[in-house]
């Protein structure tokens, strides 16, 4: 179950529970589901209850009590839990691991693509300023992602108005730099990091060490973290060809292990989140929030990578790989998949070998 099935799921739930007349509300048109802040607090959680408090005249944990109550009988959902003042923690069950996992790798290159900004259509206008229009391109490539319709971007020198069929402005704190000093002394894939990572209202930092640390190929290194992480997929993926087991990657049949190491969860959570992380960065024309994903996302792969082998180990290597093992390369080629996506959003590579 995405994150997306789950907010229509809850949806579903306080539109039946206002039907029963249990709820006296409008029922909204979206609810925003988000993986909770601390672990321990489910797989995702969602404050709908707080929303409709309010208009439905009941105290927050009373109108989580009712939903709470039909959302944990929803298929794909194993418990829910509430946290003060009404918060609802929600923890899918293993199967739906397993359903995510076969969507992305379904999906492949279009995972984090969808048409959730169809109706939108936009031009994005900036000031030609390196860092602006940096800002600007990735805005285009994530809004066609999620279906809008988007015109080239338009240069527009500040302080002049922006053309009445493209009212959108990108502002961002210049670089103080040119982008031909960048290229040459960074190339064009930690460029794009050193103008797209920062917040839109954070200057980026440019000067001689900063430029020097993109370029280093260290844990230290977000750039490099997220690359290589992408690069070791690609390696398991490999290893899992010699051993003559690549063939079981990709299927599209039910996965016949259980994702329950909290280091599975943890980087199932993140994979299942990206398509509304791009949507949401889409919407906000902020890039940044995509790169800060790529970087949750490796952390949590570097994690499972270390406490979750995909492939049999030392003495265990004449063994015939389990069934754990077969689940595990499925969700390593998914991680991969989200990797390479996000960075290609941002224009940037996704280099097999590093």
């Amino acid at each position: 179950m995405t994150p997306a099935e789950l907010s229509r799921t809850v949806l579903r739930t306080v539109r039946h529970a206002v039907e029963a007349e249990e709820l006296s509300v409008a029922v909204p048109e979206r609810i925003v589901v988000q993986r909770p802040p601390r672990p321990g607090c489910g797989d995702y959680a969602t404050n709908v209850a707080l929303q409709l408090a309010g208009p439905a005249c009941r105290p927050p944990r009373q109108v989580a009590e009712i939903l709470r109550e039909r959302l944990v009988a929803a298929p794909g959902i194993a418990r829910v839990e509430i946290a003060e003042p009404g918060f609802l923690n929600i923890t899918l069950d293993t199967a739906s691991y397993g359903d995510a996992v076969r969507g992305v790798l379904r999906r492949g290159e279009e995972y984090g693509h969808g048409d959730g900004l169809r109706k939108v259509r936009a031009t994005v206008v900036h000031d030609g300023e390196p860092r602006e229009a940096a800002i600007a391109e990735a805005a285009n490539r994530l809004l066609r992602a999620c279906g809008a319709r988007v015109g080239a971007p338009q240069v527009a020198p500040q302080g002049a108005p922006a053309p009445e069929s493209a009212p959108e402005r990108v502002n961002a704190h210049p670089a103080g730099v040119t982008r031909e000093e960048l290229l040459r002394t960074l190339g064009e894939d930690a460029t794009q990091w050193a103008l797209l990572r920062p917040p839109a209202e954070d200057a980026p930092q440019l000067d001689a060490a900063a430029r020097a640390a993109l370029l280093m190929q260290r844990a230290a290194n977000p750039l490099f973290r997220v690359r290589y992480a992408y690069a070791r997929t690609r390696a398991l993926l490999r290893n899992a060809h010699d051993l003559g087991i690549e063939a079981i990657t990709t299927t599209t049949t039910g996965d016949d292990a259980e994702y329950t190491h909290p280091a599975e969860t943890d980087l199932l959570g993140l994979i299942a989140d990206f398509p509304r992380v791009v949507e949401a960065a889409a919407r906000r024309r902020a890039p940044d929030r995509v790169a800060r994903h790529l970087e949750r996302t490796a952390d949590a792969f570097f994690r499972f990578h270390d406490e979750c082998p995909a492939l049999p180990r030392g003495d265990e290597q004449d063994e015939k790989p389990s069934a754990v093992h077969r689940s595990r390369l499925r969700l390593a080629e998914a991680a991969g998949t989200v990797l390479a996506n996000g960075l290609t959003l941002l224009g940037i590579s996704a280099p097999a070998h590093l």
